[in-house]
């Protein structure tokens, strides 16, 4: 279970830019909080969700991605091997 804080939302948002992603949070008729732009790395954030359906919203996306493990750290790595075993004991 990820805790909701900013912290959490941090880490979220530097593991998914050192796997060359990018985040933005703007505003949009999207009835979901989140959503990936087909065929680019950019993630759009509705920037009117609260913090808890932010780190929902990312953390779901983020376990559905293909990541290059290469690409980031020892902390990094594990937090994703995390988020990933978190969706499985959903």
């Amino acid at each position: 279970m990820l805790s909701l804080t900013n912290h959490t939302l941090e880490k979220l948002e530097m593991l998914l830019k050192t796997a060359g992603y990018k985040v933005r949070y703007e505003k949009g008729n999207f009835k979901t909080n989140a959503c990936l732009l087909q065929n680019s790395k950019v993630i759009v954030i509705n920037k009117f969700s609260n913090l808890e359906s932010r780190i929902n919203s990312i953390a779901e996306l983020t376990r559905e991605l293909e990541i290059d493990y290469k690409l980031l750290d020892e902390k990094q790595v594990a937090f994703l091997q995390q988020l990933k075993q978190t969706n499985l004991q959903l």
